[in-house]
């Protein structure tokens, strides 16, 4: 660990320079892994239930291939555990490069499993193992890429804004990801399932070394120096933060329920609705995802700024209470099976989701102490993987099997809305304020 240019000497000029190439880095390499993620979960609505369990009925077919899509979900709190603990001992910027190599080096592996036509059930073995990397890589992505930003803010005003950046590798990771498939699709015709797919896993490698270029040139937070200068890093910060902020990591878990499930119910869950249930094309439905992307560049970052002005709280819990009453619309637009209207709500379905995803990095982050704040805000970040995330596109599958019905998967949208109303109602609010507690405090 080296700290070799103290904060307080930079000039305003060359801060703003440090956040801009922060913010960058964040921002970059995060789309990079997101892309990773997201490739997966469109490949297991599209092909890895015909390919990986072919001797399956459509419906056990497409829960088994997301049944491996939710290991990736049980890896993220294994990755923010280890990387949150590293993060808060070496720094921000060499845990983010470690992040990024691992979640890229999974991905491009993945192009290259047999499917079960050629090794039988070993093919879902390893694109298990796989996916669970790949999951522990980006479980430990997200608390650093925010802090890495957050961290480089100038003022306390302008941390919502700051901190959303990072949150717009998702939109760009998703819209890439789409667009790889959509290319490929189009590209290999009737191949993309023989091997068009592989394509664009294949292409992450390159990606992964943008990434890591850009990474390699920034600086570590003035926040991280600041607990290097005053002997402030704590030798075992995963269990000291569960120790002294459970309570933090529970709510930060609980306030993502009505983001995080519904966004895999609208981004994953759809292609195998839509184009099992309803008969769409995958070039339509890649098509209206992609612009509900393009449409999310300029509402995270948007959400973001208001969160700045209105309160970071409040700004969450009015995008709690829509998201629960979209997925009545949301289902409500599908299941007429009209084109128009299937593509306008698959277009603003994630318009709910950016309302929190936008304040969202900030409220969480905010809420933790500096010397436990990697490890601490990636926690209550990733413990919702495995409650919201993880299992949607699966618990969607399961009701609408059960039911014959998208509304008992609105229903189940409304419900993890309610409880994010609650949770997020209890969650501190530090929009304004320092966060820099053991500075202030004397601590």
């Amino acid at each position: 660990m080296s700290v070799t240019t103290a904060p307080e000497t930079l000039s305003a000029e060359r801060h703003s320079a440090e956040l801009r190439k922060a913010v960058i880095a964040a921002t970059v390499g995060t789309t990079i892994e997101w892309y990773d993620f997201f490739l997966y979960g469109t490949a297991a609505g599209l092909v890895f239930g015909k390919l990986y369990f072919p001797n399956q009925d459509a419906i056990t077919a497409t829960l088994a291939a997301f049944g491996t899509y939710f290991i990736g979900f049980v890896g993220r709190p294994i990755g923010a555990a280890i990387f949150g603990h590293y993060g808060d001992r070496i720094g921000r910027k060499a845990t983010l490069i470690a992040t990024l190599l691992l979640m890229g080096i999974a991905t491009f592996l993945i192009a290259f499993v047999p499917s079960y036509a050629s090794i039988g059930i070993w093919g879902a073995v390893i694109l298990t193992f796989l996916r669970m990397v790949q999951g522990i890589g980006v479980g430990g992505e997200w608390g650093g890429s925010v802090l890495i930003s957050m961290e480089w803010a100038r003022s306390h005003g302008s941390r919502g804004l700051v901190a959303s950046w990072p949150q717009f590798g998702v939109p760009a990771g998703l819209f890439l990801a789409n667009l790889a498939i959509l290319a490929f699709s189009t590209l290999s015709g009737e191949e993309f399932q023989s091997w068009g797919w592989r394509i664009p896993f294949l292409l992450s490698i390159v990606l992964v070394g943008v990434g890591l270029w850009i990474r390699l040139g920034i600086l570590e937070t003035p926040t991280f120096q600041k607990l290097v200068a005053n002997q402030k890093i704590e030798r075992a910060p995963i269990i000291e933060v569960i120790k002294r902020q459970p309570r933090e990591i529970i709510l930060s878990a609980f306030t993502r329920m009505s983001e995080q499930a519904p966004f895999y119910i609208f981004t994953a869950f759809v292609f195998a609705y839509a184009t099992g249930t309803l008969k769409f094309s995958r070039d339509f439905v890649l098509s209206a995802v992609l612009a509900a992307a393009l449409l999310s560049f300029v509402s995270i970052p948007f959400f973001g700024h208001l969160s700045d002005r209105i309160g970071r709280r409040n700004m969450y819990l009015i995008g709690a209470a829509v998201t629960g009453v979209f997925g009545f619309l949301y289902f409500g637009l599908l299941d007429t099976r009209y084109p128009l209207a299937v593509f306008i709500a698959i277009v603003l379905s994630l318009i709910p989701h950016d309302m929190q995803y936008g304040p969202q990095a900030a409220l969480i982050a905010e809420a933790f102490t500096p010397r436990l704040r990697y490890s601490g805000a990636s926690l209550g970040y990733q413990l919702a993987s495995v409650i919201a995330g993880g299992p949607a596109p699966l618990i969607a599958t399961a009701l609408f099997a059960a039911y014959h019905s998208g509304y008992a998967i609105a229903i189940y949208i409304a419900g993890c809305a309610v409880v994010s109303l609650i949770a997020a109602s209890l969650m501190p609010d530090y929009t304004g304020k320092s966060i820099d507690m053991e500075y202030d405090e004397g601590a």
